[in-house]
């Protein structure tokens, strides 16, 4: 069983679903409206949990209804949550999500989860030290991102940065991170002025482009590669980013190849993308073996 350690967000997804986006000054009628569990890292821990690793989270809450059905949903899926805690007098994150034409369009609002900060993980110290793969996003302070990365460089722990939302970074996180994965716009953010390929050849198996319905693309020191997504009917494709890197992460700490890595993950992320919520449609270990 890989022992994998999150560190990042979590907060509760409040859902829309329309048949139009509005415009700007717009109003539209929206068809339903559902409240469940999210935020990236806590999607990506459920995730870890469902295929079958340890998986510890470490992050923050606010002292409201929120942040306790969010434990209950963590205990529910098996996520250990030592490290998981409320912030007094502060809110618990938020996402506001409009579900709309195929594709979604989300506002995050941080709340308890500006409190993930270094002293508040050093912590679990010990946790990240013993994992097999320490899992981080980027809905936490950039400099609790840096520290773990440092921490983790020390200690020989690999780390899977999901530079989710954009937003540059240094350098020397680049360096520290084992795995980096964004989507196209996020590797635009991260390498500016660099084309996909000159990025991809400067960061063999290191770095792996998400394309959406297209796959995932990396470079694996001699040739390009492009792992093909797997064709199914969507119809929320909130949390499937969340999903790939969940499972792309256990698969890479139990030892599976890189590409072997990838279609496990991309299959993950297929299937979570036919039932509605960004947890609700994660896939068990079988689910994903069974479909391989």
């Amino acid at each position: 069983m890989a022992k994998i350690c999150v560190i990042g967000s979590t907060s509760m997804d409040l859902v829309v679903t329309s048949s139009k986006r509005p415009s700007a000054g717009e109003t539209v009628l929206g068809e339903n409206f559902a409240t469940v569990p999210g935020g990236k890292g806590a999607n990506q821990a459920v995730a870890a949990a469902r295929l079958g690793a340890e998986v510890t989270m470490i992050g923050c809450i606010g002292d409201d209804y929120y942040g306790k059905a969010m434990m209950d949903n963590f205990r529910s899926n098996g996520v250990l949550i030592e490290y998981v805690e409320p912030v007094t007098g502060v809110e618990s994150g938020t996402a506001h999500i409009i579900l709309a034409e195929g594709d979604n369009s989300i506002i995050v609002v941080k709340g308890a989860n500006d409190h993930v900060t270094p002293a508040f993980v050093e912590k679990a110290l010990d946790t990240i030290r013993s994992a097999d793969m320490v899992l981080i996003q980027q809905e936490i302070p950039e400099e609790t991102v840096s520290y773990v990365s440092d921490i983790c460089r020390e200690f020989n722990v690999p780390m899977l940065l999901n530079p989710a939302p954009a937003r540059p970074i240094s350098d020397s996180i680049i360096e520290n991170a084992s795995y980096l994965t964004p989507n196209e716009h996020e590797c635009s953010v991260l390498f500016t002025g660099m084309s996909t390929t000159e990025a991809l050849r400067k960061y063999p198996n290191k770095l792996f482009i998400t394309e959406g319905s297209n796959g995932v693309r990396f470079y694996d020191g001699e040739t390009e590669v492009l792992v093909p997504a797997y064709k199914v009917n969507a119809i929320d494709t909130t949390g499937a980013g969340d999903t790939f890197n969940a499972a792309f992460a256990v698969a890479l700490a139990e030892g599976k190849s890189m590409q072997d890595s990838v279609k496990f993950g991309n299959r993950a992320a297929s299937l979570s993308v036919t039932k509605f919520g960004a947890q609700g449609g994660m896939p068990t270990r079988a689910e994903v073996e069974g479909s391989l």
